[in-house]
């Protein structure tokens, strides 16, 4: 097999969101009758459910209107949107972004990821990355030719942080690791770093010269009240070796919008700008006018968003936690839930075909977050509610119908 054709097989698609038709149902055994239901598929959120920030479509109509000009910004995006932006994120996270040298804005927050690591990783570079952490992360890390050295986080043995193995991550810059990439909340699990934690991230990464890139998609999203901390604002990493990646497609359902941005090291901007301008010139030149809502929602909005998620979020855990052999932690922040079912006659990879099939329900399975967890399948619960539950009780059925 070709190198070319080997790395491509590596990335996958068929368990990515909104990818389920490529799940092959036709080969499995099913045990049973099929359960009836809507379909609903936990592999994205339902923007449906929960819609876009008021505003959003007549700010990117205003995009369309004017023309040209916004149709073709700079590479790295709408120098007045950047302005506005780049503001709302200062304030919100305790960073001082400069918009015209610490800004980007990209093709989702997927984009970002992208090109954060194509501008600061090179063949046979080893890079850190959290387990369990994002599926694309590992991918990127194989596709850009790097080496994988995963990191531990053991979030079943505390409530009170993440349980991210730091001795290993000190172990790791010794070996030569340059850079570290982790999610904040943790996705799939929905953890967040304590503040202990993310400053012995950036203490160790300075005192090694490492690199960080930090995914805060769900850092809005922020169950009863518990506290976040923001990286970029603990003033202990060199500024040029960090980049924070944010964006509106999960809290806040623009994720049709395509929208996301980047913020940090000049030096990495300008290399990210480079990239982005040869694979996608830009972020969509109209919807870029959609991120002028993103931070301008109306009073209550966000509070009452994140209160309708956690009222999801406790009626799943009742239900998976009154069945015996599941094992979940509860959400801290973001819309994703990633429990560790019983023994099973199945593979995981089986048991999300024969729910897709037997139940309509969509899942993702763990072993795309790390190639341990097989007995393990994330669900994003950005969903209608009763609908996610009635979905859930599905799952819980069909688990037993293929348990040992």
């Amino acid at each position: 097999m070709s190198l070319v054709k080997e790395k491509f097989l590596k990335l996958g698609a068929e368990y990515a969101p909104g990818q389920e038709v490529r799940q092959n149902t036709n080969e499995v055994k099913l045990r049973g009758e099929k359960i009836p239901g809507i379909p609903v598929d936990f592999s994205h959120g339902d923007v449906n459910a929960f819609e876009p920030i008021p505003g959003s479509l007549d700010n990117f109509i205003e995009g369309v209107h004017i023309g040209g000009e916004q149709a073709y910004t700079e590479y790295r995006g709408s120098k007045m949107i950047r302005e506005n932006v780049a503001e709302k994120l200062s304030n919100f996270t305790g960073t001082t972004i400069n918009a015209d040298q610490n800004f980007i804005i990209t093709p989702g927050t997927q984009g970002a990821l992208f090109l954060a690591m194509g501008s600061t990783i090179s063949r046979g570079d080893k890079v850190a990355i959290v387990v369990p952490d994002y599926f694309a992360n590992r991918k990127l890390v194989e596709f850009f030719e790097g080496e994988v050295i995963p990191i531990q986080m053991e979030y079943f043995h505390t409530n009170t942080c993440a349980g991210l193995d730091l001795n290993q991550l000190e172990d790791a810059f010794k070996a030569g690791v340059k850079l570290f990439l982790f999610s904040n909340p943790n996705n799939p699990t929905g953890v967040i770093y304590s503040q202990e934690e993310i400053r012995s991230i950036g203490e160790l990464a300075q005192k090694y010269g490492a690199t960080i890139i930090v995914d805060q998609l769900y850092s809005r999203q922020v169950f009863e009240g518990r506290a976040y901390t923001h990286l970029s604002a603990q003033n202990i990493l060199d500024s040029e070796n960090l980049i924070t990646i944010m964006g509106p497609s999960k809290t806040e359902s623009l994720s049709g919008y395509r929208l996301g941005d980047a913020f940090g090291s000049a030096k990495i901007i300008d290399r990210m700008e480079k990239l982005q301008a040869i694979v996608s010139l830009r972020a969509a030149g109209y919807s870029q006018a959609a991120l002028k809502s993103w931070f301008d929602e109306p009073a209550g909005w966000m509070t009452r968003r994140i209160a309708e998620h956690q009222a999801i979020r406790d009626d799943l855990i009742t239900k998976l936690r009154a069945i015996e052999g599941i094992k979940v932690r509860a959400t801290e922040a973001g819309s994703y839930l990633f429990p560790r079912l019983p023994e099973l006659d199945v593979t995981i990879e089986e048991f999300v075909k024969v729910l897709r099939a037997q139940a309509n329900v969509t899942v993702t399975p763990g072993t795309e977050f790390g190639p341990q967890f097989t007995d393990s399948f994330r669900i994003n619960f950005s969903q209608d509610h009763q609908a996610a539950v009635s979905a859930m009780e599905r799952v819980i059925k069909v688990m037993e119908l293929y348990r040992k």
